[in-house]
């Protein structure tokens, strides 16, 4: 059969299925729809004949194109006509999902399959009411029972519903954890840091290659935030600085080891004279002797 033969049941397939439609279950809808004939339609064939049709449609003269979405094929209009759709369809785009919905949806979509006492313990709530209503939009389905826990509980996956809603062909297509806390993450200011850029140089190795130390902040320095965002050091009067203060001024007073220190230095005129007055004395007594 040729591929000019098979597009237009393609087309017509892609266009009437109400879900994305994947190659293998277009190989065997062609395959039934020609049963008659002896030979039988490859996946080659129609995996060359879809990608044909979406060259077609990818010209600008065409306000639709055929998108793989939800792991298969579907007629989708371009995001140029989002607006005018809109109008036609808007109670439907309104209708978002609520942030318990949201988070639930975003922790089975990343760790199933998962029971709900898994996604209650990561949430730290109940989480009835949101399952629930997931199950009610066909977000997630049941895959089963964990049959490795007490009571065998129910454990969760998305469906394909859930990767057409997002635009998404399978759970590999999500973004990485990593990727989303990298775009949120938000690097903090280090106190350590900020002190080093006002402390003086001469307290910093300025040899290359040696790591500069971080300077410490006192406990009577004060950090402040100045108007211009930087950290400004404010320092207080300890108590040590005044009481050292006040003896400074305080007026300076002789004290007793000045005193005492000088006394030594008197002692041996005292003993001269005395020694002088001794030898008189013995002298006028000689004389008096001597006379008598």
């Amino acid at each position: 059969m040729e591929l000019s033969q098979i597009i237009p049941h393609i087309e017509a397939l892609i266009f009437a299925s109400d879900k994305p439609l994947t190659t293998l279950e277009m190989v065997e809808l062609i395959n039934n729809a020609f049963a008659f004939m002896e030979e039988r339609v490859s996946l080659d064939q129609i995996e060359a004949a879809v990608e044909g049709i979406r060259e077609k449609y990818n010209a600008e003269f065409y306000p639709f194109e055929v998108r793989e979405s939800g792991g298969g094929f579907q007629f989708l209009t371009k995001k140029e006509f989002f607006k005018t759709v809109a109008q036609l369809n808007g109670d439907k785009f309104l209708k978002r999902l609520s942030n318990a919905a949201l988070e639930t949806l975003a922790i089975i979509a990343y760790k199933q399959p998962i029971t709900k006492g898994e996604v209650e313990a990561i949430r730290g709530v109940n989480s009835d009411y949101s399952i629930q209503k997931l199950l009610e939009k066909e977000l997630i389905i049941i895959s089963g029972r964990n049959e490795d826990l007490p009571g065998k509980p129910l454990v969760y996956s998305t469906s394909r519903s859930f990767m057409d809603y997002f635009g998404i062909n399978s759970t590999d297509d999500l973004p990485k954890i990593k990727e989303v806390l990298a775009e949120q993450s938000i690097q903090g200011t280090l106190i350590n840091d900020a002190t080093n850029e006002h402390a003086p140089k001469e307290g910093r190795e300025e040899e290359q290659g040696t790591p500069v130390e971080a300077t410490a902040v006192d406990e009577n320095t004060k950090l402040i935030v100045a108007d211009n965002g930087e950290l400004i050091e404010q320092h207080l009067p300890s108590p040590n600085n005044e009481i050292n203060s006040q003896t400074d001024s305080s007026p300076t007073t002789p004290t007793s080891t000045e005193s005492t220190a000088s006394a030594p230095n008197e002692l041996p005129s005292a003993t001269e004279g005395d020694t002088d007055d001794n030898d008189k004395t013995n002298n006028l007594s000689k004389d008096a002797k001597e006379e008598e």
